[in-house]
């Protein structure tokens, strides 16, 4: 098993570290666990956690996914899991289609954030 513990990774404006970081090769996509500090401020969203780790991973970000946000109440500390895919026809076969649409219109609501602040 190649998991590295507390490895230290900057998403966006966040810094976080990477809890677990596996490759499984059956479905072939790399499973991560991130913890994410965003003291005083809200938790980020699955479209910027997205855009952030395709750049880390030098993946688009069509074959990133964020699974699961949990957010301790109170401490501005959020759990990411997130799969990174080796192509969308694994996408396809893995990810269920609410996961797939979720991701969709977060990266959209940034895209447009993104756009209105340019």
């Amino acid at each position: 098993m190649n998991s590295e513990m507390g490895k230290p990774v900057v998403l966006g404006k966040y810094s976080g570290e990477i809890v677990e970081e596996k490759y499984n090769p059956l479905i072939k996509r790399l499973e991560l666990k991130i913890r994410v500090g965003h003291p005083n401020e809200g938790t980020p969203s699955k479209g910027l956690l997205r855009l952030e780790l395709a750049k880390i991973y030098g993946k688009g970000v069509n074959l990133v996914y964020i699974r699961n946000v949990k957010t301790e109440y109170g401490l501005g500390v959020s759990l990411v899991e997130a799969h990174v895919y080796d192509s969308e026809e694994r996408v396809k076969l893995f990810e269920p289609e609410y996961i797939i649409k979720r991701n969709e219109e977060s990266l959209q609501k940034v895209s447009q954030s993104q756009e209105a602040g340019a």
